[in-house]
């Protein structure tokens, strides 16, 4: 049995077993009767007054629940060949397989000799027969054998390490501390492990918020200046357009300019959402005819090779959105589902209405109970791997190889129905049916009273119902876009006529 000792969260000792009381020859009363004014920490060899004087010790730590924590004490004796060489360890490794701390036996070439059930748990493996750690852990920056190496020759120093495990359904973050053990004949390591993965999950989402806040600003402070530019490129080529019939030879040229232009204002809107700093503009939508329109487009996006499907459900409710970026975000998910399927395959689009009488609680949010539409993106493709499975929404995560994604097509989508206040969800299995889920909440129209006549009917004010509009434009690009390019001499006035409700260049005015 193994020395162990229960401390408090002030470091008073609740509990002793046995062997701990055999080791120490008596009860102490709080930790730094046993480890002086120095911290334990799971891995670090210390040495501690036993009964037959100062010893070192191997200390590994479990957490235990209401901030107590079960410290054991993994004894150690001098070698037999030199007094300052290697200690090995006392305890056979059956009485360490139990150990509700992980622990692994290394050898001096990385090959991993044996572990107990609380490491094979952490690093999601059924057995390290035959294994090295080269194989179950990655994320050292040089190969892990000249770090185990180091630290047999006592030229690495107590120095612990973060890695990332290769399990079979899951790769959790470990800090590993290696403490050396055996005879000088025959030396070994033991490896103490700490499950981080929740310290480095923490840590990727603060990196993500800053790298989101970075772009964020980018896209706000670069989006009106690059407006600007499209605005005064578009604009002369339409102007151009109107002074070229069909025939003529530069008529492609300037269509190409102009389509250009319309794409790279799409990329900024695209920022702008992924950033969530775009201004919506938010009507009542008809899911029905907004995606059977939809529809026509997507056709031509998904090749020959894939078939799309659209399945309504009767009396859909209506919703509140943006209906552009709505198209957007069908256009995000249906490509993803296209390239999911290089050899072909079904989408299918199926909407109906939803109705949860309780709270849906999600990885990323909570849907309140309430009427929504409910929006489903169903693909045959390979499936996402679960690992994969929550990154799918970072921005600039892709699962393609170079040069075929950007990683931004689903952070955009994202980003687009956060902003608007609405849900989506992603579920998928290796292999199987992968399913986006768009959640709208159902928007209900508010009957108004008609409002009452008035008694007396206003007045008409008399004049003209002509006048002078004075435009303000501070880039000097844009401003020659404000004249009358029909002949007028004027550069600020245009006519507005209320009858028209557009505007026109003063000489064409009737």
């Amino acid at each position: 049995m193994l020395p162990m000792m229960t401390l408090g969260s002030r470091g008073a000792v609740l509990f002793v077993n046995d062997a701990c009381r055999t080791l120490f020859g008596h009860r102490p009363k709080s930790a730094s009767d046993v480890f002086g004014n120095l911290h334990p920490r799971s891995g670090a060899t210390l040495n501690v007054p036993t009964a037959d004087g100062t010893a070192p010790v191997t200390v590994a730590i479990s957490q235990s629940a209401a901030g107590k924590h079960a410290v054991y004490l993994i004894p150690n004796n001098d070698g037999a060949d030199d007094p300052s060489g290697p200690r090995a360890l006392t305890a056979e490794w059956d009485a360490i397989e139990d150990l509700p701390v992980p622990l692994l036996k290394i050898s001096a070439d990385g090959a991993v000799l044996a572990s107990n059930r609380e490491a094979r748990t952490l690093l999601d493996i059924a057995s390290t027969q035959c294994s090295r750690v080269g194989d179950m852990l990655d994320g050292l920056g040089r190969p892990i054998g000249d770090w185990i190496r180091e630290k047999v020759e006592g030229r690495g120093g107590y120095v612990s390490q973060f890695l990332q495990g290769r399990g079979d359904n899951h790769d959790p973050f470990v800090q590993v501390t290696l403490n050396v053990a055996g005879g000088i004949a025959d030396p070994y390591l033991i490896a103490v492990l700490n499950d981080v993965t929740e310290l480095k999950t923490l840590e990727a989402q603060f990196v993500q918020s800053q790298k989101m806040q970075a772009i964020g600003q980018l896209a706000g402070g670069v989006a009106h200046d690059f407006n600007n530019l499209l605005t005064a490129i578009s604009g002369h080529c339409d102007l151009l357009l109107l002074r070229h019939e069909q025939g003529d030879q530069n008529y492609g040229d300037l269509i190409q300019i102009q389509q250009n232009a319309n794409r790279a204002a799409s990329l900024v809107k695209q920022l702008l959402a992924f950033s969530r700093k775009q201004n919506l503009q938010p009507e009542i939508v008809d899911l029905c005819d907004t995606l059977s329109d939809l529809t026509r487009l997507l056709n031509r996006l998904v090749g020959e090779k894939v078939s799309l499907s659209l399945s309504h459900a009767q009396d859909l409710e209506n919703i509140r959105a943006d209906k552009r970026q709505l198209e957007l975000v069908m256009m995000n998910l249906v490509v993803n589902a296209r390239d999911a399927m290089p050899t072909g395959g079904e989408i299918r689009i199926v909407t109906q209405n939803f109705n949860p009488a309780e709270q849906m609680v999600r990885v990323r949010a909570t849907v309140p109970p309430g009427e929504y539409v409910m929006v489903k993106v169903i693909d045959e493709g390979r499936g996402i791997p679960p690992e994969k499975l929550p990154k799918i929404f970072e921005p600039f995560y892709t699962t393609k190889r170079t040069g075929e994604g950007t990683g931004l097509g689903l952070s955009m989508a994202y980003g687009i129905v956060k902003q608007t206040g609405d849900f989506i969800f992603a579920k998928s299995e290796v292999d199987r049916d992968t399913v986006f889920t768009l959640l709208f909440p159902v928007y209900e129209l508010s009957v108004v009273a008609p409002a009452p006549k008035p008694a007396v009917l206003p007045t008409a004010i008399g004049g003209s119902d002509e006048g002078v509009v004075l435009l303000l434009e501070d880039e000097a690009p844009v401003r020659p876009l404000h004249r009358g390019h029909c002949g007028c001499a004027a550069t600020r006035c245009w006519k507005q006529t209320a009858r028209k409700a557009r505007y026109q260049c003063c000489l064409t005015l009737n």
